[in-house]
């Protein structure tokens, strides 16, 4: 593996710095480094960041490659500066064995454009009843230390205080989907003003908030480690912040859709707004914000929902709940985030790789640009500004809600251990 020297690039948003790459490992970081035979980019202006990693990806594969694959999922994921994802185990069949979750891994490292670290299925067949082999799962092959029935809640309080039990044991995490069914039956939008002109079946806040309020008293009792889920309302943000005060192990994600969309774009009936957790309303969204700017929500989590053209284009109540993300995710937080002048470039690292790699307990990713670190890195273009055209995805699904929306940002390359993946924003 040849030699690469990032020239002039603001590391973590700092002063511009040189960058030298040796193999997969960062041999120097200073300025007026001399590039020798090594291979020059660059970089003056650009932001150079840690590979970022995403909590919370569907990669459909297996059984619903025609939504997504492995393959085109990491592919989607380089292109977006990822450089590990945790796929999530609502497969068909559901990841809920040693032998399917070694399955999506070893698909991973085939591929090579970024890490693949399977999610477990929490029950058989994410149906709530009996607890899927978790400790099987932590011990195969892949190393699974996050369970999550996302897709589904874990409603019942004895199953969940079981899988917090069981997870203990080897420093596992459960990741709760935090959806009270009955509360939600029917329900197409957020409960709220727009429900209710336009008629639509509302999923009122509290489905999410009591689910939380439940599993975090779950976790304390049992000494146990629980992340949440794509959080989408203020109420959620207070009963982590109050979880937190109590010094209980809870962390939680937000998505960028969460960070900038509402429900005022339902109106439309557009279905590529359709998604689970629902769009909230403007205070939610000003509430999210405010969270992961403070440290309340740990990360950012994409929750890329693939799905084929036919799942979407059709009438709402019929449509299939979701969107994609990857591609998207960090200029919806420039957006929302840094422009506002909420997180600098530093935070930004923070809470798009060293947290979600901490939280996910992934080796490698969510480490210091720095001598002797992995050279999993991110290049970012942040004056960059552009209309997002699903047509040029990597991902084999478009069902983007940004769709002719102007971003800022753009990754301009991505390393994994060395190798580039991204150059001059193209898949090598």
């Amino acid at each position: 593996m040849s030699k690469i020297l990032i020239r002039g690039a603001r590391v973590l948003g700092g002063d511009p710095q040189d960058v030298l790459i040796d193999g997969g490992t960062i041999a120097a970081v200073g300025t007026g480094l001399t590039a020798g035979d090594a291979t020059v980019v660059e970089a003056a202006g650009q932001v150079l960041l840690p590979g970022l990693v995403d909590l919370h990806t569907h990669l459909r594969e297996p059984g619903r490659e025609d939504s997504e694959t492995v393959l085109t999922g990491t592919r989607a994921a380089a292109v977006g500066g990822f450089t590990a994802v945790h796929a999530m185990a609502n497969t068909f069949p559901v990841a809920d064995t040693a032998g399917v979750v070694e399955q999506v891994w070893r698909l991973g490292r085939e591929h090579g454009y970024c890490d693949v670290q399977p999610v477990g299925a929490v029950t058989v067949g994410l149906e709530g009843k009996q607890l899927a082999e978790l400790g099987a799962m932590h011990d195969s092959a892949a190393g699974v230390m996050v369970f999550s029935d996302d897709g589904k809640c874990v409603d019942d309080a004895v199953i969940m205080r079981r899988a917090l039990e069981y997870v203990k044991a080897f420093g596992g995490v459960v990741a709760q989907h935090a959806q009270e069914p009955r509360l939600t039956e029917g329900a197409q939008m957020n409960e709220g003003v727009v429900s209710a002109e336009l008629g639509l079946g509302g999923w009122p806040a509290v489905a999410e908030e009591s689910i939380i309020a439940r599993d975090v008293l779950l976790a304390a009792h049992v000494g146990s480690r629980i992340h949440i889920c794509h959080l989408s309302t203020a109420g959620s943000v207070e009963i982590v912040r109050w979880a937190k005060s109590k010094g209980w192990d809870v962390t939680a994600e937000v998505t960028p859709h969460h960070l900038l969309l509402t429900d005022e774009l339902v109106r439309s009936y557009d279905p590529v707004y359709k998604v689970n957790p629902p769009l909230r309303t403007e205070a939610d969204v000003l509430a999210l914000r405010e969270a992961l700017a403070d440290g309340t929500i740990d990360c950012v989590a994409t929750d890329h929902a693939p799905h084929p053209h036919e799942d979407k284009d059709c009438e709402w109540a019929a449509a299939a709940m979701g969107m994609v993300g990857l591609e998207t995710a960090l200029s919806v937080v420039q957006h929302t985030m840094v422009d506002s002048g909420l997180l600098d470039w530093a935070q930004v690292a923070d809470r798009m790789s060293f947290r979600p790699a901490r939280i996910g307990q992934l080796a490698g990713h969510g480490r210091p640009v720095s001598e002797g670190e992995p050279a999993n890195l991110t290049l970012v273009d942040a004056a960059y500004r552009g209309e997002v055209d699903p047509a040029g995805f990597a991902s084999r699904s478009r069902n983007t809600p940004y769709r002719g929306r102007e971003l800022p940002g753009r990754v301009t390359h991505t390393w994994l251990r060395g190798r580039a993946t991204v150059v001059d924003g193209k898949l090598v």
